[in-house]
């Protein structure tokens, strides 16, 4: 049965696809329709000949083994190969083979989306908004000729997002989908916000400044840890900039979402404290290394401040530091100290102690009395 076979293999090419891989998946998808077709064996394959610009279908039939004591299920016999391309295979061969063109034009578009975007991952692009309307709990992303996905669950509760709007985005993950690459994206994920600020401070990308932690309630408000790498570098101020200004740049990609940068540290009670801010830690006990736990003390007029709008603050902090932080009154602290220091009894004095305990001797007793002394206590 006769393709042109040489025609084909030109228009793959074009496509960077080569030719064993086109006779590979010629011959395969022919010899599937071929087991689709009337009287047809269930053993054969295709073999293409690149020369004479055709291919036949060899087939096999089965001979029944009669089953002995040794081998009560024996398995079928097959016979010689003969030619059993169908005469009238023609029009499903052409139809066919162009399945397979495309089939194979749509994997190596796949894969060359696959590879441009699988070392995207983890960094931040740039896209369109587009709207879909069979998928209306999605937010498509056009990135070029490609269409990432913005899923609800990484959204910013609150957020819109127009048609025709210029986003910027995280890369989540690239991965094989059963329709092509599925590229997803995300606008809640905390390292969104690290890459806006790398976008805006030399000081990160040069590492002289780094980003030591990361907690975010998206589209509310995110707390930073920074500690600079460098001698005569304040990590804040690098991240906050002249003025505000990269701050105010970060904050324009996130909307109304306030951010909090603090400093961080290796000692966790100075961690603790020092992610608390806006509040004013007093003290910062540590209970428990292991399970880290740690109690602060805040004075009575910051303690709704300390705790935030619901709780935000106080979670964010314990988010940021990895420990379970208490918070108490530093006033109720100092007065229960004041008082469990009353109530423990007074000690002796030293002289007293020894006086008490020093056994009577000779030399300490009274002077026995004078004959006159006892006439006058008589």
């Amino acid at each position: 049965m006769e393709l042109d076979l040489a025609g084909m293999h030109q228009l793959v090419a074009e496509q960077g696809i080569d030719a064993e891989t086109l006779d590979g998946a010629l011959a395969e998808a022919l010899r599937m329709a071929y087991l689709k077709t009337p009287h047809a064996a269930k053993h054969a394959r295709v073999v293409i000949d690149n020369r004479a610009g055709s291919f036949t279908v060899w087939a096999r039939d089965e001979t029944r083994q009669e089953p002995t004591e040794d081998d009560p299920h024996p398995m079928p016999e097959l016979g010689e190969e003969y030619d059993d391309t169908p005469k009238d295979f023609g029009r499903l061969a052409a139809a066919t083979a162009r399945q397979v063109i495309g089939q194979l034009f749509r994997s190596a578009e796949d894969e060359k989306i696959f590879g441009a975007f699988s070392g995207q991952k983890g960094r931040l692009i740039t896209g369109v908004v587009q709207q879909d309307v069979n998928d209306t709990n999605n937010v498509h992303v056009s990135v070029g000729d490609v269409e990432a996905l913005l899923p609800r669950r990484e959204q910013v509760p609150g957020e819109r997002y127009k048609h025709g709007e210029r986003l910027r985005v995280y890369v989540v993950n690239v991965a094989r989908g059963l329709k092509g690459p599925e590229i997803i994206v995300s606008r809640s994920h905390p390292e969104l916000v690290r890459r806006l600020f790398e976008r805006e401070v030399p000081e990160l990308v040069s590492g002289a400044v780094s980003i030591m932690a990361i907690a975010r309630e998206a589209g509310a408000r995110s707390k930073i840890a920074v500690r600079a790498n460098a001698d005569g570098v304040n990590p804040k101020g690098a991240l906050i900039g002249p003025g505000g200004a990269r701050v105010r740049a970060v904050m324009e990609n996130l909307g109304p979402e306030k951010i909090d940068i603090v400093d961080w540290s290796a000692d966790p009670a100075t961690f603790v404290a020092a992610a608390l801010s806006p509040a004013v830690a007093t003290e910062v006990n540590v209970i428990s290394e292991k399970n880290k736990t740690a109690i602060a003390f805040i004075h009575d007029d910051q303690l709704s401040l300390a705790i935030g709008k619901e709780g935000q603050n106080a979670r964010l902090s314990a988010k940021l530091t990895g420990w379970k932080i208490g918070i108490e009154s530093a006033e109720a602290h100092a007065k229960a100290l004041q008082e469990a220091a009353a109530k423990q009894p007074a000690e002796p004095s030293d002289d007293a102690n020894t006086s008490a305990k020093e056994p009577s001797t000779p030399e300490a007793t009274s002077p026995a009395p004078t004959p006159s002394s006892e006439n006058e206590a008589r």
